[in-house]
């Protein structure tokens, strides 16, 4: 049996249908200007397959809070909870059923791409027995699947798209359909934009997005002028869940409106201010306090939060301030058990996989438990440490003159592919086989044997090391000026995660 619902009429006349279900497999794109209508129509999709399918919304803005009111869905307001809080939410609202609106309209736009990232992750990891099938709504989704770094971190640019890529690539088998709006194509990441197969395209005006347009629709590019002439609320409609040719149709009304309505314009008053200047520019009392737009609730402390904050026990016994003290026995012992905990975190195949952020969480809780808290390293000392350990390099060896000169030398490259240097440096210098794109791709944190080929390539261009191939095919990678050069050893080597590791060094 098919589910149909209404999203208004053709330039016929006749009622525009949408096929739910197929919509639930095939994911759809809406596209327009600011002002051609997305949100409204993101609404009567969301009123209309209330009543048949569990929904979630991504509400940069605020503008879907009003369906809790008239439907029932739960509002999080994503300025009150962490990102694990938020994580947790995303579970527990699959589990059980219960539609809810993402309100993330508090925070500021690196915020809102990690929360919305840790939301969507929860709907994402939930367990297989709880793959009910869901809508879930990006308003304004270039925000969080920018198709190019903007002013965010790349850290949150990078989790935000991870789950938007797994919404739209990866969520049909759990039962997420994907329905994301934007108001530009060419500023929507392509692999996800790519996943659609239904779109709805609204009012635009710039030739790169009316072509891109036309293109998805089928369209000759003579006819993509037609997009600059839609009036708002009306869209050209392709994709199996509403028609197999491009099909004008116009968006029908809504029964909720956004809480943040478009102003509309309001004449001046009649009578003149007396003395206008002197009202706008009069000086700022000394006792006025200026109110910030927005004042969110903090959240509560995390968990790694509420560990920094206490105090060891071990430490009542110490002096307060051991570090003055300690005898360079002690810091060396001190920085060996250091370079253990970090070689523990490495030791895990998936670590090389992870943010930054993350294994610097991990390694301050271990510290903590080995009563090595008030001496971990800041995020800037961690950044060093994880480029050497990664290179096999302890904290004691860095500090001989020779591998202070190989980070001299590392230091004119990118920070993410000075531990590649170093790696080749000490495999160099050792007298080891050349490690494999595998070990390479790793170490770098990627799984892309193609993007280890071309960190080689970009460490030769800068004219860091020469690459050359013997007969057998093996690669050989020689230090320029140190005249170091690796074994022979196969591209295609299988990563056994052998490669230099602190777990060789003598301090151990």
């Amino acid at each position: 049996m098919t589910t149909a619902i209404d999203m208004g009429s053709t330039a016929a006349g006749a009622p525009a249908m949408l096929d739910l279900e197929e919509l639930m497999a095939t994911r759809l794109l809406v596209q327009g200007n600011s002002g051609s209508g997305k949100s409204h129509l993101l609404r009567r999709l969301l009123e209309q397959s209330a009543p048949w399918v569990q929904q979630t919304i991504i509400d940069p803005e605020g503008d879907f809070v009003t369906l809790a009111e008239r439907f029932g869905h739960l509002v999080i307001d994503a300025a009150l909870h962490t990102e694990q809080d938020l994580q947790l939410a995303g579970e527990r609202a699959r589990i059980h059923r219960v539609s809810t609106v993402l309100d993330l309209e508090q925070l500021d736009a690196e915020t809102q791409l990690r929360r919305a990232a840790a939301f969507l992750g929860g709907l994402f990891e939930v367990g297989r027995d709880h793959w009910y099938p869901m809508l879930v709504v990006v308003d304004e989704a270039q925000l969080f699947a920018p198709a190019v770094a903007g002013e965010v971190s790349d850290e949150a640019r990078k989790l935000a798209l991870g789950a938007m890529t797994n919404l739209m690539c990866r969520g049909r088998k759990r039962g997420l359909a994907g329905v994301i709006a934007t108001q530009r194509l060419a500023k929507l990441a392509k692999n996800v934009a790519a996943e659609a197969s239904n779109f709805l395209m609204g009012r635009t005006f710039l030739d790169i997005d009316m072509a891109r347009a036309a293109d998805l629709l089928g369209m000759e590019r003579r006819q993509a002028e037609a997009f600059r002439d839609l009036q708002r609320g009306h869209f050209m409609a392709l994709g199996p869940a509403l028609s197999r040719r491009p099909l004008g149709i116009r968006i029908g009304g809504t029964a909720t409106q956004p809480r943040n309505a478009p102003p509309s314009l309001l004449p001046l008053p009649e009578a003149a201010l007396d003395d206008a200047r002197a009202v706008i520019l009069a000086a700022t009392p000394p006792d006025a306090v200026r109110l910030p737009r927005r004042a969110p609730a903090t959240p509560p402390p995390d968990l790694l939060s509420q560990l920094m904050a206490a105090t060891p026990l071990v430490a009542e016994s110490r002096s307060p301030s051991p570090e003055p003290d300690a005898s360079p026995a002690e810091r060396a012992e001190r920085a060996a058990r250091l370079d253990r905990i970090l070689a523990a975190i490495l030791a895990d195949p998936e670590a090389g996989f992870r943010a930054i952020g993350v294994l610097y969480q991990d390694f301050l809780v271990r510290c903590r438990i080995a009563g090595l808290g008030t001496v971990a390293p800041d995020l800037v000392t961690f950044r060093r440490m994880l480029t050497h350990a990664r290179a096999g390099i302890s904290s004691d060896m860095a500090e001989d003159d020779i591998w202070r000169d190989i980070a001299a030398r590392a230091a004119v490259l990118p920070e993410d592919i000075q531990g590649i240097f170093m790696m080749i440096a000490r495999t160099a210098r050792e007298g080891l086989p050349c490690p494999g794109d595998q070990a390479i791709a790793r170490a770098y944190g990627t799984r892309s044997l193609g993007r280890a080929r071309r960190l080689l390539t970009y460490m030769e261009e800068q004219g860091l090391i020469v690459c050359q191939t013997d007969g057998a095919g093996r690669r050989i990678v020689t230090l320029v000026e140190l005249a170091w050069a690796t074994a022979p050893g196969a591209p295609d080597a299988p990563d056994t995660q052998d490669a230099p590791t602190m777990q060789d060094d003598p301090i151990r």
